[in-house]
């Protein structure tokens, strides 16, 4: 092995270990007792390992939290994925006037910050009486966001026309061509698309805290956010809570991996 190439190693673990790190801290607080956190240095696990921070959650009604952020990021990952699908087709496969220019339009809005929007979106909700509802929770990010668009529609735009040409002979219109062509081929870029989805919606939390008011509307973000301030400085059970919120990301990047780096790849090449 050259000295460059042992060099490059050596930073790329160090720079491993700075990433990793923090959710190192994570695990061993969650799992440190009530009196370990002072007995013992953050790096050093509490023996024996201890789930009462856990308890602790739970028993504040962290439950109901999850259960209500599943349900919100559920809902609006499908949202997304089903408009995202349909303006995507339509941008990369019907002609129509104007097309180009409106979906170089509607992608300039990425440059645009979510806070800038945050207000007038809020006012919008209050007329419609939406505010501190589910549906002014789900309805401004349901139906589609630029970035998934921008996605898939470059991913169809790589699909040959010859296929839906085929399909339309047969006897097939717009619809069951992309149902039964277009998506089967797009299982990569569809699982991209979801995953960032939830993700984004995983952690949402200047909304959700803005639009919502009710404890049994509370997403998980939220709740660890006004954990602390609730029961005091227990960082046990925040660092439980952030567990919990961090693990079920850490599983689906881990399982789709694979697709991310396929559909992103091949999303480039046009």
């Amino acid at each position: 092995m050259t000295k460059s190439r042992l060099f490059a190693y050596g930073v790329l673990v160090i720079g491993c270990v700075f990433a990793i790190f923090p959710y190192l801290l994570t695990v061993l607080t969650a799992f440190k007792g009530p009196g370990q956190l002072s007995e013992t240095l953050p790096w050093e696990p509490g023996l024996p390992p201890s789930v009462a921070a856990f308890d602790r959650l739970f028993a504040s009604g962290f439950g109901s939290y999850l259960a209500n952020t599943v349900f919100v990021t559920a809902g609006i990952t499908v949202g997304q994925l089903v408009f995202a699908v349909l303006a995507a087709y339509a941008f990369a496969r019907l002609s129509f006037p104007g097309r180009d220019a409106l979906f170089w339009v509607y992608l300039s809005t990425l440059m645009v910050p979510p806070v800038v929007t945050m207000i007038p979106l809020y006012l919008m909700m209050q007329k419609l009486g939406l505010v501190d509802t589910w549906a002014g929770l789900m309805l401004p990010t349901m139906l589609g966001t630029p970035y998934a668009i921008f996605l898939l529609r470059q991913f169809f735009r790589t699909i040959p026309a010859d296929l839906e040409d085929a399909a339309r002979i047969d006897g097939a219109g717009r619809i069951r061509t992309l149902l039964l062509v277009v998506l089967p081929l797009s299982k990569p870029i569809l699982v991209t698309v979801t995953t960032l989805a939830v993700v984004a919606n995983w952690n949402s939390f200047l909304w959700p805290l803005i639009i919502t008011s009710s404890e049994d509307r509370r997403l998980l973000s939220v709740g660890i956010a006004l954990f602390k301030s609730e029961i005091g400085v227990d960082y046990n059970a925040v660092m439980a809570g952030s567990l919990i919120a961090l693990a079920p990301l850490l599983v689906l990047f881990i399982f789709f991996q694979r697709f991310i780096v396929r559909s992103v790849a091949v999303t480039g090449l046009k």
